[in-house]
């Protein structure tokens, strides 16, 4: 096993573990969209602002973190993915954008649009932000109608090594069923652990007991929901590429071959539901002090869990619908070995990281958000 490979599985490991945290984090958006039928007056409204408002820092900065972390790890699945399906990521981008500007401006004086209008654009955000993400994730197993050919790149009328044969440029990825229903897990998932977050973190006895009913019915229908995504993935066609050749075939049932041959996500996978599982019957009994986190870790792995396999076990992650051979593995796509190994030394630092920001999380959810905190003229109010 030489150091290429192994830089290679180790930097995706890094990048789909910054995707399972997002959609972790994603809970922000989730309690965004209990602004319209959970929230019943304007100072139940101002509590679920200001609660999320606190961390949607959070969720935009892994989301680009994310980012970073696949141009600088996987370039060719950035130029490839970002910049031909790039309808799709501007959508994204833009719903992300009115959520900043929302929080921002929602409770400035003499604002032009008023508050509703900003609570509007945090739904948004909540709820469409959250499905096109998902689209985006379930790409990953469904690729993208794009060709790839390297040579290109010695061309001077065109350096462009990949792009998108159609005009849709990648929000015909909304239509592909897998993705869809990836989309609304992501969604569900969110508002689920939106719920739990009011639940744990909000002084207000009448919004908290609402939350907890709503809880209960899309807790259940996220995990109805991830059964479904789970025997849907497990019937998807992957492909699979020889490392000496290159050459990249169809292989049935390739991601559940992937669990079943790989084995550790599997157990992976299994702590997650048992987490998740463990959280929502909390809910139930009314002990769901800290349902949100336990929820959130089995959310974690489960997410984690399925990014694996989406490219381990010589698995192409971004299969191309034009013709199987221009499809992106974690060989054909990454940096070279030298800033792979760079990198690997600079990531040492990520659990220091990581650290700080458990440490600065606890001390900002040390005290519950109140109507009374909303009112002390020295607090941050969004």
């Amino acid at each position: 096993m030489n150091m290429l490979y192994m830089l290679q599985h180790y930097w995706w490991l890094v990048v789909s573990l910054l995707g399972a945290l997002l959609v972790f984090l994603l809970f922000v958006q989730g309690g965004q969209t209990l602004l319209f039928g959970t929230a019943k007056t304007e100072d139940e409204k101002s509590l679920l602002v200001n609660a999320f408002g606190h961390k949607w820092e959070l969720t935009f900065t892994t989301l680009v973190t994310f980012g970073g972390a696949m141009f600088a790890s996987f370039p060719l699945y950035y130029s490839t993915s970002f910049g031909g399906a790039y309808w799709l990521w501007i959508t994204i981008l833009l719903l992300f954008v009115i959520q900043a500007v929302s929080y921002e401006f929602r409770n400035k004086a003499g604002n032009l649009l008023g508050k509703r209008s900003y609570e509007f654009f945090l739904f948004l955000n909540g709820s469409l932000g959250t499905i096109f993400l998902g689209i985006a994730v379930g790409t990953f197993f469904t690729g993208g109608n794009f060709v790839m050919d390297k040579m290109e790149i010695t061309n001077i009328a065109k350096p462009v090594i990949s792009y998108w044969i159609n005009s849709w440029h990648g929000l015909d990825a909304a239509v592909v069923p897998f993705n869809i229903l990836l989309g609304i897990g992501v969604f569900l998932a969110a508002r689920t652990l939106g719920l739990m977050y009011v639940i744990g973190n909000i002084d207000n006895a009448e919004l908290i007991e609402r939350s907890r009913i709503k809880v209960k019915i899309t807790g259940s229908a996220f995990v109805v929901g991830f059964v479904g995504i789970l025997i849907f993935l497990s019937m998807l066609t992957g492909y699979s590429v020889d490392r000496e050749s290159g050459f990249i075939s169809a292989v049935e049932h390739k991601y559940l071959l992937n669990f079943l041959q790989l084995k550790w996500p599997v157990i992976m996978l299994l702590a997650g539901v048992v987490l998740v599982l463990s959280g929502m019957t909390m809910i139930f009994l009314k002990r769901d002090k800290n349902s949100f986190y336990v929820t959130g870790g089995g959310v974690v792995l489960a997410v984690w869990s399925l990014l694996i396999v989406a490219a381990f076990n010589n698995t192409a992650f971004f299969p191309s619908n034009v013709d199987a051979q221009y499809s992106l593995t974690l060989y054909n796509s990454s940096s070279s070995e030298f800033t792979l190994k760079t990198m690997a030394v600079v990531s040492v630092l990520i659990p220091f990281v990581l650290a700080y920001i458990v440490y600065a999380w606890r001390e900002m959810t040390k005290k519950k958000i109140s109507t009374e905190e909303l009112e002390d003229p020295n607090s941050i109010k969004y």
